[in-house]
């Protein structure tokens, strides 16, 4: 019995000790809490907020185009002489970059400026004379008007005057036809008394004598006449010629005129091309010196060395303009376009610049600087749209050492959701909400199609 009994008491202890054995440890408690609450804490934060964005990236550029690098070029041909700057080396404007020289004959002459001067002047001069030959030949035919005027009123003065001789002369051919009449009638007379034996013969011959004379005067009288009407008829002739004959001067006056004035026309038009031809060698002497458009520095020569010749338009350096308007250039889908407008908040974060980025929650982020968007492009490439962000000036300024062309990435701030939301929304690739203000949430009232508030 005492033998049975101290067997039972060796089988208790060994079952107690396995039981002490088969306890929980106490590290794996510690864990199994730990676990636990970073579940839990994982739960909870999948209802803290977290802001919706468009990732992009894209590079720094200058908002306005005369602060984006350029290339400076060659108005016209020729052959570089001289470099005046260094690749580095800030100039202002007006600074001279090269020299260049001429490489087409027609502009080859030292006195080409001298030459085509002097024959402006003497084409000038031309235009001068020919103007004062139109002035004399107008003179002319003011004259040859006035002439024909007075020659028409002298003519016809001539005609009226002639006219009325006419008419005296016929005056006298009547009374003197009436006088011989009479003589004949007293011849008759003195013819009979003289055969009655009235009158001697020698009144009868005195008698005989004047009715000659009055025959002979009338005889006179009509040649005087006829010799009248004709100078009448003259007079008539030459009153109708002179019209002609003037009309033929005048027509020939201005005939000349016209050809004159024809010439003077071209030689004025040859003057014209030849002061645009002097003005445009003016301008291209102004050419040969290569001057910077703006002040800026100069990023790099494009063409090597001494006496290399370039074409029109052929660029010979590139500028980087003084203290441009910095901006963001950033590329955005076209999906995504719609949720994007002109004043929407951007995080930007810049290469090369230390950065520690949580792009739900900006205000823990580190490194990264505020934007507002300025431009959106109407059009797309490959589906992408442009916009450029500028400074936001609620925000931290830019950084100084920023450059045109560094890398920057970019994202566009839109509504606040809960993690778990957006972690629906990502696992579903559904795109982000859209939001026309600040402080949107995911209650936000729905807008039925007719535009009311349901």
């Amino acid at each position: 019995m005492a033998t049975e009994l101290k067997e039972f008491d060796n089988t208790e202890k060994q079952h107690l000790e396995v039981m002490d054995e088969v306890q929980t440890p106490h590290l794996g408690r510690t864990l199994a809490f730990w676990i636990g609450g970073i579940f839990l804490i994982l739960i909870l934060s999948l209802f803290l907020p977290w802001t919706q964005n468009i990732r992009s990236q894209g590079t720094l550029t200058a908002l306005t185009p005369q602060d984006r690098p350029q290339t400076v070029e060659a108005t016209i041909a020729g052959r570089i002489e001289e470099w005046h700057v260094m690749e580095g080396a800030f100039v202002k404007k007006g600074d001279t970059i090269a020299s260049l020289s001429e490489i087409k004959e027609k502009y080859m002459d030292p006195n080409l400026l001298t030459r085509l001067e002097e024959q402006v002047q003497a084409k000038e001069g031309a235009v001068e004379a020919n103007l004062a030959k139109e002035k004399a030949m107008q003179e002319q035919i003011s004259a040859l008007r006035e002439g024909l005027t007075f020659s028409l009123q002298k003519a016809r003065n001539k005609v009226a005057q002639t006219r009325l001789k006419l008419q005296s002369d016929s005056m006298d051919v009547v009374a003197q036809r009436t006088e011989l009449a009479i003589a004949e009638s007293q011849f008759e007379r003195q013819e009979n008394l003289y055969e009655q034996g009235l009158k001697s013969l020698t009144e009868l011959e005195q008698r005989r004598l004047k009715l000659q004379e009055a025959q002979a005067k009338l005889l006179s009288l009509i040649n005087k006449y006829e010799a009248t009407q004709a100078e009448l008829q003259n007079a008539r002739t030459e009153l109708n010629s002179l019209q002609a004959e003037y009309g033929d001067k005048i027509a020939k006056a201005e005939a000349e005129l016209s050809s004159t004035r024809s010439y003077t026309f071209a030689t004025q038009a040859d003057v014209a091309k030849l002061q645009n031809e002097l003005s445009s060698t003016q301008v291209r002497s102004q050419y040969y010196q290569i001057v910077a458009p703006q002040d800026g520095y100069v990023v790099q020569t494009l063409k090597a060395g001494i006496g290399e010749t370039i074409k029109e338009g052929e660029p010979l350096a590139t500028i980087m303009p003084r203290d441009p308007d910095l901006a963001a250039e950033l590329y955005i889908d076209a999906l995504d376009l719609p949720l994007i407008k002109t004043g929407d908040e951007v995080r930007l974060q810049f290469e090369g610049w230390p950065t520690l980025v949580f792009s739900g929650w900006p205000g823990a982020s580190f490194g990264t600087f505020g934007g507002r968007v300025a431009v959106i492009d109407n059009t797309g490439t490959n589906g992408r749209y442009r916009m450029l962000v500028i400074p936001d000036p609620n925000a931290e300024p830019w950084p100084e050492p920023l450059r045109v062309g560094s890398g920057v990435y970019g994202w566009a701030m839109l509504k606040t959701v809960p993690i778990w939301y957006e972690l629906w929304r990502q696992l579903n690739n559904f795109p982000p909400d859209y939001t026309e203000g600040k402080g949107a949430s995911a209650t936000d009232k729905k807008t039925t199609a007719d535009g009311k508030k349901e």
